[in-house]
């Protein structure tokens, strides 16, 4: 087992260890205090969109359990913690009234935070859409990218003086591609013309959070979360390593071509702009204001080969088999090497700001034995992928941070409970909480920071 002390020592002193949660996989308390439904209330709730049509009205009862959980943010030995804000509880139609008891939820979790001295990076949105936004389109329509400013603004007016950093959007791949082109995720759609006008508005609503965030608080270190993916071409052909190159653009590109150079990928506007939503003059400009960092969510590696269907759509990529015989309890290859060499690839790609690991951890589902969760493959993953950003950090590369995901087991949206991906183990019938193996080494390891040895 990697001693988390020698570990240490390749870190500088003032490496940030956190842990990270999002609010509607925590929180339950959906009906509660002036909150209206999300769009995940509503897919929860339909036959066949998550396992066994569990959904978020409990969770981990956070919204309930707010000192306790802090208490034990606190006891883990991380010196940061990463939420997100539920859009639902602030503005809960996603436009008209605030209301005033979900702000004071944020103001009694940051305050929690400040006072047992852990930093606040917060996430304005990470996927809770409010419901009342699909009767316009959701993100498909331009106008919630401005409702999402209001929010924005409304948020960080309230928040904004006692916040360490905050990002707009928590992977946008997902609140595109995966829930309206492959109908995974909230709202459930499949449908191309539908993802690239939600694509498009997205990363338009990310440009103007950062102004509105900015209008409030000019020096709130603010970014943007990506879970980029780490695209491997299946074999050595031609047409796989152009498959692959597609793929990159499809699934980063358009992401940070937008944000970091203000244009989307030449390949993808040559195969898919015609069926864009109109780019209105300025728009490029607000999606690339500079950004303070950036937050790389990283998993599990890509492998694609060319879809040999005739007419395939772009990306025209099937998926290729994993390297690593190692997987997951749900089912992704694990492969430290693809983080090291992702943050290369789009350092070099792209002129990139500081960079955060804020999600990175693995899906072990191990339960409570004898009082104790031994969820030692866990422990593993955590420790190699640290290793792979601590050769990043000797290589020059600014990596500031990393935070385990998760704090604990949660809703892990389309899978429901059945999935589990925290350091500390949850009862979901008692809600007792119980550190992990795994919790206990990554404490060991939070432990030794801040301290001296700043490089």
């Amino acid at each position: 087992m990697t001693d988390p002390k020698i570990l240490a020592e390749r870190f500088p002193g003032d490496f940030v260890f956190g842990v990270a949660t999002a609010s509607f996989q925590i929180e339950g308390a959906t009906k509660a205090d002036g909150r209206k439904p999300s769009i995940w209330d509503a897919f929860s709730n339909m036959p066949g969109r998550v396992f066994g049509r569990h959904n978020g009205d409990v969770a981990c009862d956070h919204y309930n359990r707010l000192d306790e959980d802090l208490d034990l943010i606190k006891s883990l030995g991380v010196d940061a913690y990463r939420f997100s804000v539920a859009w639902p509880r602030i503005i809960p139609e996603g436009t008209g009234p605030i209301n005033e008891k979900g702000l004071d939820f944020y103001d009694r979790l940051v305050d929690g935070l400040k006072a047992r001295n852990i930093k606040a990076f917060a996430t304005l949105y990470h996927w809770d859409l409010p419901l009342a936004l699909m009767g316009d389109g959701g993100w498909t329509a331009r106008t919630t990218a401005y409702a999402f400013q209001r929010y924005a603004k409304t948020v960080i007016a309230r928040l904004g003086d006692r916040l360490d950093a905050v990002a707009t959007f928590n992977e946008p791949w997902c609140s595109v591609w995966l829930s309206h082109l492959y109908g995974i995720h909230a709202p459930g759609e499949r449908n191309m013309d539908a993802a690239l006008h939600a694509l498009h508005f997205t990363n338009l609503a990310h440009g103007l959070g950062v102004d509105a965030i900015r209008s409030e608080r000019p020096n709130l270190p603010t970014g943007i979360v990506i879970n980029a993916h780490s695209v491997y071409p299946g074999s050595d052909s031609a047409a796989d390593r152009k498959a692959a190159d597609r793929a990159f653009d499809f699934h980063n590109g358009v992401f940070f071509g937008p944000i970091f150079k203000g244009e989307y990928p030449e390949s993808f506007m040559s195969a898919l702009g015609h069926r864009m939503p109109a780019i209105e003059d300025g728009d490029m400009e607000t999606i690339s204001r500079p950004l303070d960092w950036w937050g790389l969510n990283y998993y599990t590696p890509m492998r694609v080969s060319a879809d040999p269907a005739k007419g395939a759509e772009y990306p025209a990529t099937i998926n290729a088999k994993p390297v690593s015989q190692t997987k997951t309890d749900i089912g992704w290859e694990v492969y430290a090497p693809a983080l090291g060499s992702l943050v290369k690839t789009l350092n070099a790609t792209y002129q990139l700001p500081d960079c955060y690991i804020t999600e990175n951890g693995a899906c072990y589902n191990m339960g409570v034995e004898n009082g104790i969760v031994d969820d030692q493959p866990r422990l593993d993953y955590i420790a190699d992928h640290l290793s792979v950003t601590a050769d990043l950090i000797a290589e020059g590369y600014p990596m500031r941070g990393y935070f385990a995901w998760s704090l604990m087991d949660n809703f892990e949206w389309a899978e429901g409970y059945k999935m589990r991906f925290g350091i500390v183990h949850v009862d979901y019938d008692t809600q007792v909480r119980t550190i992990k193996k795994s919790g206990e080494w990554y404490q060991a390891l939070a432990e030794q920071f801040p301290k001296g040895n700043h490089i």
